[in-house]
């Protein structure tokens, strides 16, 4: 390990993985321990257009006995090599190396036992496809999904007739560029250069986004359909998303809801996950609930304290201690 961007203590772990079409990848995995050893970790793996970057999570978790740790995909903030296309992937598999790689290092070489995976949006749908994937084995004992992506937010007749066709494309020509693009609405109620209160790296995480692969849609396309018909993950899972959507263009207007995704489908779909599946909804969050506004944050921070304790077992710091 040596010392993170982010500065100490916070360290990271540069993974090597097979190199694809484009050449080189690597993946990068970023530690922040607790105090005194208490077996028990959290992985976060973030979404799409970002990379970690939320210390407040990091510290709401240590403060509770988890060391935290956070892994930049390939092709993603840290991870991001000059030669790639970012944020590309043809298959969510195309993760699933990194993350059995971090999980290693997480329980054989640091020695937990106790895992918990925590995925936001495109990482949420990546870590519940994952965990299924590793069912039975012990790996993992909690998920806890922060507005996992489980559907397009677009009206129904361009998901059902738009996207086929793009998903032909996909396959055939998976570099090529979509004409849609993401919008700054979400990034400017975020940024605290625009109207947000956080501070991260533009060039990582751009207020537009970067340029959409027909690739990359049918990667997600057919990781939906996975999903939506019907997993077995056989931990307890805690999804969480907003109270409400917003369609729109104003940053001011994306404060207090989901601006990205639609909540409807995210609620609909969440039961399908596993046998074991609560949904909370948070009033005035935004995507990304741990980027909402004070209010919205602590009733993000509650429920999922509770949840901690009801399926794991943790203790609540003391209130001097909580982030």
């Amino acid at each position: 390990m040596e010392t993170d961007v982010l500065g100490t203590p916070y360290e990271q772990r540069r993974i090597v993985l097979e190199p694809d079409d484009e050449g080189e990848v690597v993946a990068t995995l970023v530690r922040l321990r607790g105090g005194a050893p208490t077996g028990r970790a959290v992985l976060y793996i973030h979404g799409y257009v970002d990379y970690f970057f939320q210390t407040h999570l990091a510290e709401f978790f240590t403060a509770r006995g988890y060391d935290f740790y956070a892994l930049d995909l390939r092709k993603y903030g840290r991870s991001l090599l000059a030669h790639q296309s970012p944020n590309f992937c043809r298959d969510v598999a195309d993760y699933y190396p990194e993350i059995d790689e971090a999980v290693q290092i997480i329980r054989e070489e640091d020695g937990h036992d106790t895992l918990l995976v925590n995925g936001h949006s495109t990482g949420g749908l990546i870590a519940a496809l994952w965990a299924d994937r590793m069912r039975g084995r012990g790996l993992v004992q909690g998920l806890f999904l922060n507005s996992p992506f489980l559907e397009f937010n677009e009206p129904w007749i361009i998901r059902h007739g738009l996207t086929p066709i793009v998903n032909v494309v996909g396959g055939r020509r998976p570099k090529q560029k979509m004409p849609q693009e993401l919008g700054t609405t979400y990034g400017k109620s975020i940024h605290r250069d625009h109207l947000g209160e956080w501070d991260y790296d533009l060039a990582w995480k751009p207020l537009n986004g970067y340029k959409i692969h027909a690739g990359w849609v049918r990667a997600m396309s057919r990781a939906h359909k996975q999903a939506q018909a019907g997993l077995a993950i056989d931990v307890p899972v805690l999804v969480a998303c907003s109270a409400r959507s917003y369609r729109g263009r104003s940053p001011e207007a994306a404060h207090d809801a989901d601006s990205v995704l639609n909540v409807e489908d995210i609620a609909k779909y969440a039961s399908r996950l596993g046998r074991d599946v609560a949904v909370v909804r948070i009033e005035g969050g935004k995507h990304d609930l741990t980027l909402s506004p004070p209010p919205a944050r602590e009733r993000l921070f509650a429920a999922l304290d509770g949840w901690l304790r009801s399926t794991l077992g943790v203790d609540s710091p003391t209130e001097k201690s909580a982030p």
